[in-house]
């Protein structure tokens, strides 16, 4: 049975290219598109979807505003954020209040279905390039919260290597082989790091981790 993927975005082209792309697979079929989040939240109870493309930049109501109340709601529907290059405040914050992952609006075909697969799973495919534009922007502020205390607990040497190679996109199973032990271990780091960032996701921990200056790149 194929994945059901709802479509938020004001723009209908994004839209159809994107129904373009997924009526090619054979995992994924769109069973609902939206122009803005008010209607999107007043869709998912009738359509229930697996899992949702979310834009940000809407009217009406945003992706973000959207995705706070999905938490309420439907917490348990992943959510991907549709962005550009010039929303990383936005995309961060997405990701902060609970979206699974994002992609660009011109993203390649492959990556689109690896990232949909990855949030299907639970998991987040984080892509680097983007990471990089998010931890330029953030520099700045970032080293002046260093000069702060850190409200959060210390993260031990090999829970720093696995939120690293977590913001760079690396798999469990990459990240376990890397590092030569088990991918049951890389998720026992995963869970000890949620708990201290008090995050449930990687997504979360790496916009956590991009504010606070827990990782570099």
């Amino acid at each position: 049975m194929k994945h059901k993927v709802l479509i938020v975005d004001d723009h209908f082209v994004v839209r159809e290219g994107l129904k373009l792309i997924l009526e090619t697979s054979e995992e994924y079929q769109v069973i609902g598109e939206a122009e803005n989040g008010q209607v999107a939240l007043q869709l998912i109870d009738q359509l229930k979807p697996d899992i949702i493309l979310m834009d940000l930049n809407m009217p009406v109501m945003n992706g973000i505003e959207a995705i706070e109340k999905l938490q309420e709601q439907h917490s348990a529907i992943p959510v991907v954020i549709l962005t550009t290059y010039n929303e990383d405040d936005l995309m961060i914050k997405g990701l902060t209040i609970g979206a699974k992952g994002y992609l660009l609006k011109d993203t390649k075909r492959d990556h689109l279905f690896r990232t949909l697969d990855s949030a299907i799973r639970g998991e987040t495919l984080l892509q680097p390039e983007i990471m990089e534009i998010v931890f330029q922007g953030k520099r700045h502020a970032t080293s002046k919260k260093q000069s702060n205390s850190n409200p959060f607990p210390s993260l031990s040497e090999k829970e720093k290597i696995v939120l690293q190679a977590v913001a760079y996109g690396h798999r469990s199973k990459e990240i376990a082989f890397d590092m030569g032990i088990a991918e049951r271990t890389v998720k026992a780091h995963l869970t000890n790091i949620y708990n201290k960032l008090g995050v449930d996701s990687r997504a979360q921990a790496v916009a956590i981790a991009v504010e606070q200056g827990l990782v570099h790149i």
